[in-house]
């Protein structure tokens, strides 16, 4: 069972992102600030979903939390700057856009920049631990997910409406084949011609998607 709250007397918002380790496409973040008697038998890290269980629980999550929100940061950007500093990025114009001003934030992982007069804390696997950090999870894949589908309608050749952007062995024949598309991250390794990378990470890549 997750746990409700991190302490019981400051209001709390869960951040996570999804998308860092792929090959195209935008990281996004989402910030969510549940009740602290939220409870729910499906909710988790997102990764140990199916994406029908994750989209079965995003508008139960939207409905019964406090307040939510969601952001990106482009492919452009993301090379401007690193994919850790958009990741967090993200995050914080997640919690800009969060109607409730949250007294608390609770990072999954270990890294962070702090939010202007917010505290946080870093928790490492901290979607597995925290209700909050867990929901905020599930709306970031789910809503990144929808855009990776609507992004492949322009750019069809690379699968991203199953792959999701990251670098599984589809994705990776169809850069060889047709080589990268303005919403690939360049600053990524993107060249797979060499023997034996095709196949390197694949495993994890497909995991990623699931």
């Amino acid at each position: 069972m997750l746990r409700s709250s991190f302490q019981k007397l400051l209001i709390e918002a869960g951040l996570d992102e999804a998308g860092r380790g792929c090959l195209a496409g935008p990281v996004y973040a989402a910030a969510v600030i549940l009740p602290k008697k939220f409870r729910h038998p499906l909710l988790n890290d997102s990764k140990q979903l199916t994406e029908a269980e994750r989209y079965k629980l995003r508008p139960i999550i939207e409905k019964k939390a406090i307040c939510w929100a969601v952001a990106s940061v482009d492919p452009p950007e993301i090379d401007r700057i690193n994919i850790l500093r958009a990741a967090l990025k993200a995050m914080h114009l997640a919690v800009e856009q969060l109607p409730v001003a949250p007294e608390l934030l609770l990072i999954d992982g270990n890294r962070f920049t702090p939010y202007p007069f917010i505290p946080h804390q870093c928790i490492i696997q901290g979607d597995g631990i925290y209700a909050s950090i867990a929901a905020a999870s599930v709306l970031a894949k789910t809503y990144r997910d929808d855009h990776m589908k609507q992004l492949h309608e322009e750019f069809p050749l690379y699968g991203w409406a199953s792959n999701k952007g990251y670098a599984t062995r589809d994705h990776r024949e169809a850069l060889n084949q047709h080589g990268p598309c303005p919403l690939h991250r360049r600053s990524f390794r993107l060249d797979y011609s060499q023997p034996g990378l095709l196949d390197a990470e694949a495993l994890l890549a497909d995991e990623a998607v699931s």
